[in-house]
């Protein structure tokens, strides 16, 4: 039974990976791309870590913390890193999709 649930965490882990970095590659402009990795990814990141952690604290004599601060500092430093690239885009006026890239041109 811990295999299978071991087994179902770590694909769902790499299956949000993967959309992750399949937005971050197909996605058209900077503000659609920022979503894929930052939530997608984090919630493989953290599904993998959970499935690390069940393991580690079945196998060994107690239970493993190490993962549950990784994956709190993962689901911290995140929405907090996007925020601000999301910020400093709209401060640098990059352009939207169907958006021409000078500032005052707005032909959507």
């Amino acid at each position: 039974m811990l295999e299978l649930l071991l087994s179902f965490l770590i694909l769902a882990g790499a299956i949000f990976t993967f959309i992750g970095a399949l937005g971050l590659a197909r996605l058209p402009d900077f503000y659609t791309r920022l979503h894929a990795p930052t939530k997608a990814t984090t919630l493989g990141v953290g599904s993998l870590l959970i499935a690390s952690a069940i393991n580690f604290s079945t196998q060994g004599p107690g239970i493993s913390l190490h993962e549950i601060l990784v994956t709190l500092f993962l689901f911290i430093t995140a929405p907090v890193s996007a925020h601000l690239l999301a910020k400093a885009a709209l401060h640098l006026k990059v352009p939207r999709v169907g958006q021409s890239a000078r500032p005052g041109d707005s032909s959507q």
